[in-house]
């Protein structure tokens, strides 16, 4: 990703500055915890795939038999070119001719893909839906390091049968700043079809030296009591909100306990879930996520 001028700075300003100041602050804050439960519902720590129920019909896209060598279960030891690690779950009983949504999930500060996976518990439910999951470890945040975190994505396609109009990201502090930047910083913003970040470090006066990418599905997750960025998730999604073209007033109470803005153009979904944990709590919102981006068909 090449940038010159104004953009270059705005450009370092939001990753090379802010994320630099964010990343000391997560080393300091501790182990990550789990978020026993929040708004009633209970995180599953479940790391075995799923089975996936597949409704195939004319529009279900296909690869070629064959022509994806990767295989059923768990691939735990991949790897980029620059080194980071990841690994990759499908369903129990995938079938590599049907293209697959691919949910990509970021580490938070310090944590490997495996640390990720404990933490976050997203396999179980996400292979169940029909998704193929992937975790990566943490790579302390920079400019290079987000854009190599972007290439995994495209790493997975050329292995498993991948929809690539459906390819989502999440992440929680770390690893939701990865999950948002790659949104949409200018070299990475056409890689995901909707994101889902919890916990990032990225202040709105940051995004306010950034270009709105095109309309985009976003579930922000921030809590009111996160005392190491306070506020971010309303500046965030205020943003989005902003690009995305929706009523910023008055958005509508849903009943998994986000709110969600009206009037978005191409009618993408904006949302944001406030819980009440500290920083280093997974929100625990599995199913809203699964939802979120199960509801997301062809957005772009």
């Amino acid at each position: 990703m090449k940038a010159t001028g104004r953009k270059q700075t705005g450009r370092i300003t939001i990753v090379a500055v802010a994320i630099a100041v964010l990343t000391i602050g997560l080393i300091s804050a501790g182990a990550i915890q789990y978020a026993r439960k929040n708004n009633g519902e209970t995180v599953d720590r479940g790391k075995m795939p799923g089975e996936a129920v597949y409704a195939v019909n004319d529009n279900t896209g296909r690869c070629e038999a064959g022509a994806k060598p990767g295989h059923a279960g768990a691939s735990n030891d991949e790897k980029t070119s620059a080194g980071i690690r990841y690994m990759v779950k499908t369903p129990v009983n995938y079938n590599s001719t049907i293209a697959h949504p691919l949910l990509m999930i970021y580490a938070p500060a310090g944590t490997s893909r495996y640390e990720s996976e404990t933490f976050m518990s997203l396999t179980q439910e996400a292979t169940g839906a029909g998704f193929i999951v992937a975790y990566a470890d943490n790579r302390r945040l920079s400019p290079k390091a987000i854009e190599e975190l972007a290439e995994i994505p495209g790493l997975i396609e050329k292995t498993w049968c991948i929809e690539k109009k459906r390819i989502f990201l999440t992440g929680h502090s770390d690893g939701g700043t990865v999950a948002m930047g790659i949104a949409f910083l200018k070299g990475t913003r056409h890689i995901p079809a909707a994101i889902a970040p919890s916990a990032m470090g990225i202040r709105g006066e940051d995004l306010k030296e950034q270009s709105c990418p095109n309309p985009i599905p976003v579930m922000v997750m921030h809590s009111r009591h996160d005392s190491l960025f306070p506020g971010y998730g309303k500046e965030a999604i205020q943003w989005w909100a902003a690009c995305n073209g929706c009523e910023t007033a008055n958005p509508v109470q849903e009943t998994n306990g986000c709110v969600t803005y009206r009037g978005c153009k191409n009618n993408v979904t904006t949302s944001y879930c406030e819980g009440t944990g500290t920083h280093r709590e997974w929100p625990g919102k599995n199913k809203a996520i699964i939802d979120f981006f199960s509801s997301r068909k062809d957005v772009r």
